[in-house]
């Protein structure tokens, strides 16, 4: 179980790397990343 977890992260972040590559802002990119990590964290906390 572990192990898909692991390679589905890796393939995101993967995805992400080139989507950043694709916009070329640096201050867009660093606000989707925030966007991101806290809806990530509120999507895995499921609470």
């Amino acid at each position: 179980m572990m192990c898909k977890l692991v390679g589905y992260t890796l393939f995101w972040i993967a995805i992400g790397m080139l989507f950043m590559l694709v916009i070329g802002s640096t201050w867009i990119g660093l606000i989707l990343i925030a966007f991101f990590i806290i809806l990530g964290y509120y999507l895995f906390d499921c609470r």
